[in-house]
């Protein structure tokens, strides 16, 4: 498979492989820089990570005492208390497992009326902390990151989105019948692509054909995870089946 040059890919065996590498390496930055800035992400591919990280953080590794995070979206019309809210995947998976301070953690709130007013907060907090030093990524299989939808411009910033017929599919599983957001608020993907440092991460073969458009397509807005060839510093981490 062939790459810009501005990545660094890297394809392991299996699916554990890709959260234990990930989470060294997303360690050793937090101990280089126990004030870092993290964008995180949410979704199956991320359990694992979490959990890898969780355990550097028990074996007294690192600390997240002094770790600020920035989600990157959360579906509109939802309460952070919710169940299926991305707040509730975050606590139940990481947030409270570490010493992370409630103080540090950023999150949109989808529970609001006035939901241009909330994304220009949210821009502006990311602004005033300097930015984000380390994003973490996954990718749909549509070509999104965060919610942002094939079509999405590239300079786009944290906004309400519609979310698209496949990604309301995919989604369906964790709502067991309830009713699908179609709407979220995320992260532009110029919000994202401003991040010093980027780690994306994909597994399994639903994300082959994604992952070979995203790293040997054109960069174009139909697969937004293309422009991530144009970013400065950026990590891919896949498995095997996902290189397929």
């Amino acid at each position: 498979m062939s790459v810009e040059e501005q990545f660094t890919f890297l394809e392991v065996t299996k699916a554990e492989e890709v959260a234990k590498l990930a989470a060294k390496i997303v360690a050793n930055n937090i101990k280089e820089n126990p004030k870092i800035v993290l964008g995180l992400a949410t979704g199956n591919t991320m359990i694992s990570f979490y959990r890898e990280l969780v355990k550097y953080y028990k074996k007294g590794f690192i600390s997240f005492s002094r770790v600020k995070t920035f989600n990157l979206d959360e579906y509109y019309g939802l309460d952070s208390k919710s169940k299926t809210s991305f707040r509730n995947f975050m606590n139940k998976n990481l947030f409270d497992k570490v010493d992370i301070k409630e103080k540090n953690i950023n999150f949109l709130d989808g529970d609001v009326k006035n939901f241009e007013k909330e994304c220009k907060r949210y821009e502006n907090k990311i602004k005033e902390v300097g930015g984000i030093n380390l994003q973490i990524l996954g990718i749909g299989v549509n070509g999104h990151i965060g919610f942002n939808e094939p079509g999405s411009s590239f300079t786009s910033v944290t906004r309400k989105v519609k979310l698209s017929q496949s990604t309301q599919k995919v989604n369906a599983k964790e709502f067991r019948g309830k009713e699908i957001p179609k709407y979220a608020l995320t992260m532009g993907i110029k919000t994202i692509l401003s991040a010093n440092k980027t780690i994306l991460l994909a597994i399994g073969g639903e994300k082959a054909r994604i992952i070979k458009k995203t790293l040997e397509g054109k960069i174009t807005k139909k697969v937004p995870a293309s422009v991530l060839r144009k970013h400065k510093n950026i990590l891919i981490i896949i498995d095997c089946k996902a290189g397929e």
